[in-house]
């Protein structure tokens, strides 16, 4: 069996609005177990026989756009990956007044795009770091959205390709994996 977690891009803003326990059943329905939200911004824990991600993604963003009406688009990631992603946070996650972030990606070459879009940043506002398999940023709570980096990674071109958690919701992700 394999633990894995659905990030659901875009969901209860701009009128997508869902249920977590709407969301909920649409993954038993598709046969997953353990299935549990966090938080009510589309962060769903579930549990399968199913190892390849490249097939479960397809079959759940048709699942959620028949069930709710929209485009749906997530970010797969097994759970032993979310933990090592994390870990590997290259900044001071208690820094404070600034926020923790993690921006998930469709692909890597989404994320270097990204990332080589942003070009210089201001350190003494934010910064970004490529991982392995994402982007790491942390900007000062006072820039919050008005800065630079998520002006650029707003963009339409980048919203069906990316989404972003606070560091402190992976967390509590991974807090809430079966016995965790």
């Amino acid at each position: 069996m394999a633990d894995w977690v659905a990030l659901l891009r875009g969901i209860n803003v701009n009128g997508i609005t869902i249920a977590m326990a709407e969301l909920q059943t649409v993954f038993r329905d598709l046969g997953y177990a353990d299935v549990r939200t966090v938080l009510a911004s589309g962060n769903v824990l579930f549990t399968t026989g199913e190892t390849d991600a490249a097939a479960l993604k397809p079959r759940i963003e048709r699942a959620l756009s028949s069930a709710f009406g929209y485009q749906a688009w997530i970010v797969l990631v097994g759970v032993g990956t979310l933990d090592s992603v994390v870990r590997a946070f290259p900044f001071d996650a208690q820094r404070d007044g600034w926020h923790p972030y993690v921006v998930f990606g469709a692909g890597q070459s989404a994320l270097e795009e990204l990332h080589a879009s942003a070009g210089r940043l201001d350190p003494d506002t934010e910064e970004v770091r490529p991982g392995e398999g994402v982007l790491y940023w942390q900007v000062r709570r006072s820039v919050g959205i008005n800065s630079p980096f998520s002006k650029l990674s707003g963009k339409a071109r980048y919203r069906s390709t990316t989404t972003t958690r606070n560091l402190r919701t992976l967390t509590k992700l991974l807090a809430a994996v079966p016995g965790a």
